[in-house]
C-alpha cells in the first residue's frame, strides 16, 4: 500500500510496529510534512491503512528490518523486541534511529536495563540475576519478590510474583530477574522528552493505578497526588535517567512510590507509552505530538497540562472473544469533557487492549466518579 506526498523535501521516517501506538503516531503525523512507513506482520493492523506505506514482515527478522528502513531518514519504535542488529546496521549506514541502538539493546533487556540504573545511580529495587528456575532456590530468603524475564514480556506478561518457596515454580526457566518486593504506596510514571541537541522536556507525574489480575494499567491520574517534595524528586530522577542514555528520544519511566516515601524506578519505555495517552487532550503537546518534533529535529513542545485529567483503558470484556461491539459507546461519547479512542482492532479478547477514555477538566473526586460512571456504561464484548 503506498499514498506518496508530493513534497520533495518531506522527511521519511519509519515506525517498527503498526499497533495502537504507531496509529495515534500517524495520527499526530497529519500535522506534519512527513512521509510515513510502517513495518508489521499483519496487514489489517490498527495502523495499516493510516501511513503513506506498509511494508508486511517481522519487526524481529534482521533482513525485513534492514530492507524496510534502509531508504529512511529515521526510524522509531512503538514496541520494544525488535531486530537490533539490523537497526545497528542502518546507523552505521546513516539512518537516524531514535531512541538510539544502544539505548534499545539496554532496555529491551531488563538484567541490562537493571544494571544500567545501578550503575548511574538511579534509585531500583534491590534484585538478584538468575538465568534458571532452579537459581531460585539460592534466594529464598529474598522473598516475597516479583520475578521477570530478561526479554519478551509485555503488557503483564513475563512477570511473576513469587511469595513463598511453594511459588517457585511459577518462575521462569530463562535469563531473568529477581527484584525485591516494594511495600508499594503509590505507582508513577513520568515521560521525559530529549532532542536531538540535548534539550530535555517532562511531563507531569502521573499516578496509575493497576488492575492486578490483568497486571496491566487499568486507569490513572494526572498530576498525581503528591506532595511537593516527592513530586519534585521523581520529576529529578527521571530527568537523570533520560539524560544518562544520552540520546534523543521519549521516554516513560516507571516509578514505585514505598510506604516509607522512598522511589525506586521500576522500567522505562524509550517510546510513547499507555502512561501517556492522556496528553492527547490534557496537555498542550501530547506525546505522539512531541514524538514527531524530536523525530523531525523541531523544538520540543509545551508539556504542562491543560486541565487534570483521567485516563482508563478499555479492554476486552471476560468470556468475550470474536468481532468487536462496544456496547454503550453512544452514551460514552454524549458525556461532557469525554474523548473516546478506539485502536481500530477488528476482533476482541478478554483483557486485550482496545481503547481507551479520556476525561479532562475536573478534580480527582469528580474524575474517578465519572470515570467509574464511563467503565460501567462502555463494554467490549462481542
Amino acid at each position: 500500500m503506498s499514498l506518496n506526498p508530493k513534497n520533495a523535501d518531506t522527511l521519511k521516517i519509519g515506525i517498527l510496529g503498526g499497533g495502537q501506538l504507531g496509529r495515534m503516531l500517524l495520527q499526530a503525523a497529519a500535522n506534519y510534512s512527513v512521509e510515513t512507513f510502517i513495518l508489521e506482520n499483519e496487514d489489517d493492523c490498527p495502523a495499516a491503512h493510516l501511513c503513506h506505506h506498509f511494508t508486511k514482515g517481522s519487526i524481529r527478522d534482521f533482513d525485513a528490518v534492514y530492507a524496510f528502513g534502509k531508504n529512511l531518514d529515521a526510524i522509531t519504535i512503538e514496541i520494544e523486541n525488535v531486530n537490533i542488529e539490523a537497526l545497528e546496521k542502518l546507523e552505521e549506514d546513516g539512518v537516524k534511529v531514535i531512541p538510539n541502538t544502544r539505548v534499545l539493546k539496554t532496555i529491551k533487556n531488563k538484567i541490562l536495563q537493571k544494571e544500567f540504573y545501578q550503575k548511574n545511580n538511579i534509585p531500583t529495587a534491590k534484585f538478584h540475576i538468575t538465568n534458571n528456575i532452579e537459581e531460585l532456590n539460592n534466594h529464598i530468603n529474598f522473598l516475597p519478590a516479583v520475578h521477570k524475564l530478561a526479554e519478551g514480556g509485555y503488557d503483564g506478561r513475563g512477570v511473576q510474583i513469587i511469595k513463598t518457596t511453594a511459588e517457585i515454580s511459577k518462575g521462569f526457566d530463562s535469563p531473568s530477574i529477581l527484584e525485591k518486593m516494594i511495600e508499594l504506596e503509590k505507582e508513577i510514571a513520568v515521560t521525559v522528552a530529549v532532542s536531538e541537541s540535548g534539550e530535555m522536556a517532562v511531563y507531569p507525574p502521573v499516578e496509575m493505578i493497576v488492575d492486578h489480575e490483568l497486571n496491566m494499567l487499568d486507569y490513572q491520574l494526572c498530576p498525581a497526588d503528591l506532595n511537593e517534595s516527592s513530586n519534585q524528586k521523581i520529576k529529578d530522577i527521571a530527568l537523570a535517567v533520560a539524560h544518562n542514555f544520552h540520546s534523543a528520544g521519549l521516554f516513560a519511566i516507571e516509578m514505585m512510590l514505598d510506604k516509607n516515601g522512598e522511589i525506586f524506578v521500576n522500567e522505562t519505555a524509550p517510546r510513547v507509552h499507555n502512561s501517556g495517552h492522556h496528553s492527547i487532550e490534557a496537555h498542550y503537546c501530547s506525546q505522539f505530538d512531541m514524538l514527531w518534533r524530536i523525530l523531525l529535529n523541531y523544538p520540543l513542545g509545551n508539556t504542562e497540562a491543560i486541565k487534570p485529567s483521567i485516563m482508563l483503558n478499555l479492554v476486552g470484556a471476560q468470556n468475550h472473544e470474536g468481532p468487536v461491539h462496544y456496547e454503550g459507546l453512544k452514551e460514552v461519547l454524549g458525556m461532557s469533557n469525554t474523548f473516546v479512542h478506539l485502536y481500530g482492532k477488528k476482533t476482541t479478547k478478554p483483557g486485550r487492549k482496545m481503547g481507551h477514555v479520556n476525561i479532562v477538566g475536573f478534580e480527582k473526586e469528580e474524575l474517578l466518579q465519572r470515570a467509574s460512571l464511563v467503565k460501567k456504561t462502555i463494554r467490549v464484548i462481542t
